[in-house]
């Protein structure tokens, strides 16, 4: 076989980590994108390794029983909700064994029996935070380029939306998403209606040049809205034309920010931002674990927070509920972010310790620890693998519990080692890559047995879970 080769009459079985489907030909995996387990597909081979082939599917002959129509118009274009034609039952199955499959074969970990996944009781309008893209010249369909032959117009359509997969300068126009509640949709077209109607240039992200780069939305709980423009240069005329628009039109934006960015990427996180009306924050909710009331995170332009907030406290809850903290010990969370596990469980805790490398996330734990009426915590910023020494156990104690909840590289192998020389009694892991996850307890097994392993899902429709696992040290 070799690259170009068209296969018929492939049976696909399952779905394999990161989404894609696998099948096999004559005993050899192929990994498929664009099709469903017990779909039976044609493909054309666009890899050909000894161990494995890739290929992309031409055509279906035999639709699965697993499938379901999918809601989005943007369905097969965008790669955002790349599983919304498989019934949320079955992505469920599939996200569980992919976590088993990580930890025993990456990891080689022998399991306690892995709890049923958790699903999100929202499937859709779930997340709380999105970025659009402007783009000078939008992503055209097959059929819009034979248009654009005979009407060269049409090509230079500015659009505003999500990045084709793969592709960092093709940006498709989004009519309608359905991951952010409203007013998302609706505050994304006036931001391009009122661009185009005052000619305000949309970015080339080829070229770099234009005006307008992104623009960020953010919904909270308690009904507060963030928006964030973010534009090359500094030119009011043409930000406040666009901000006037959104305050006047949604009264729910709460807090109206922009930020200027001449670097060749848009990340903004070393950038200062010009909070133009409303406060520098807007505030998300959750119930304690005990019960007792209510907590309070402001979210600030550069904080992070779970894009799912429903299930972040789901998350939280059943991380609370592993740790099973003690009122006389010390928990150290590790990676704290903003705090939000820190201040979440120090109602159970005699004192918290949070660890974190960015240090505008330090002081929103901070905040978020004071407005709360929280006083048993300290926060630190620094790399984790640096800040987390001999001499740091010495100075605060060494933990009787971590909770770590690293970013997707999972914990640097320094930290996994300080870890097993400090002992803390429990460890509870939270991740969002079971991968790195399962990387991370092989050396952790040295000292620690599993005793149990959560998956969450936070993200339906996609091929992301997050997975929460139990550690006690071994006596």
């Amino acid at each position: 076989m070799k690259k170009g080769d068209v296969i018929e009459n492939i049976h696909v079985d399952t779905m394999a980590a990161e989404g894609k489907c696998v099948a096999k030909i004559n005993g050899q995996i192929i990994f498929l994108e664009g099709c469903a387990p017990g779909d039976t597909v044609t493909a054309e081979l666009t890899k050909v390794k000894s161990s494995f082939l890739e290929g992309r599917v031409t055509a279906i002959t035999s639709f699965s029983s697993s499938r379901v129509q999918p809601f989005c118009i943007h369905f097969g274009l965008c790669g955002g909700c790349s599983w919304q034609h498989i019934g949320y039952e079955t992505q469920l199955s599939y996200k569980h064994q992919q976590v088993i499959d990580n930890l025993e074969r990456i990891g080689g970990l022998t399991l306690p029996a892995v709890f049923p996944i958790l699903g999100s009781e929202k499937t859709r309008y779930y997340r709380n935070k999105l970025d659009y893209t402007f783009s000078s010249q939008r992503w055209l369909t097959k059929n819009e380029l034979a248009t654009s032959l005979t009407d060269p117009q049409h090509n230079v359509e500015p659009g505003l939306g999500y990045h084709i997969p793969r592709k960092y300068d093709k940006v498709f126009d989004v009519l309608q998403c359905h991951l952010q509640p409203d007013p998302s949709n609706a505050i994304r077209l006036a931001a391009k209606d009122e661009a185009i109607k005052n000619n305000i240039p949309f970015f080339d992200l080829r070229k770099q040049i234009g005006f307008l780069r992104t623009l960020t939305i953010r919904t909270a709980n308690t009904g507060g809205v963030m928006v964030i423009l973010q534009v090359t240069y500094d030119k009011m005329e043409w930000i406040e034309k666009i901000l006037n628009r959104l305050v006047s039109d949604f009264p729910q934006i709460t807090s109206c920010n922009y930020v200027i960015n001449g670097k060749k990427n848009d990340t903004f996180s070393d950038l200062n931002i010009t909070c133009w009306k409303g406060n520098p924050y807007i505030t998300e909710e959750m119930p304690k674990p005990d019960g007792t009331g209510i907590l309070q995170y402001r979210v600030g332009p550069k904080s992070f927070y779970q894009t799912n907030s429903d299930q972040a406290y789901q998350l939280y809850k059943l991380t609370w509920q592993m740790a099973n903290i003690q009122n006389h010990e010390l928990v150290y969370d590790l990676y704290t972010g903003t705090g939000t596990i820190a201040n979440f469980v120090a109602g159970q805790a005699k004192k918290v310790v949070g660890l974190e490398y960015v240090k505008e996330a330090i002081e929103d734990a901070k905040v978020n620890s004071q407005i709360n009426g929280i006083t048993n915590t300290d926060f630190y910023a620094g790399d984790i693998k640096d800040l987390l020494n001999e001499n740091f156990l010495s100075v605060h104690g060494k933990p009787d519990v971590v909770i770590t909840d690293p970013p997707r590289a999972g914990m640097h192998e320094d930290v996994t080692k300080m870890l097993l020389q400090a002992e803390p009694k429990r460890i509870v892991y939270v991740s969002c890559n079971a991968a790195t996850q399962a990387r991370d307890l092989k050396l952790l097994a040295e000292k620690y047995n599993i005793v149990a392993v959560q998956p969450v899902d936070m993200f339906p429709h996609t091929m992301h879970v997050e997975n929460i696992v139990s550690l006690t040290i071994k006596v």
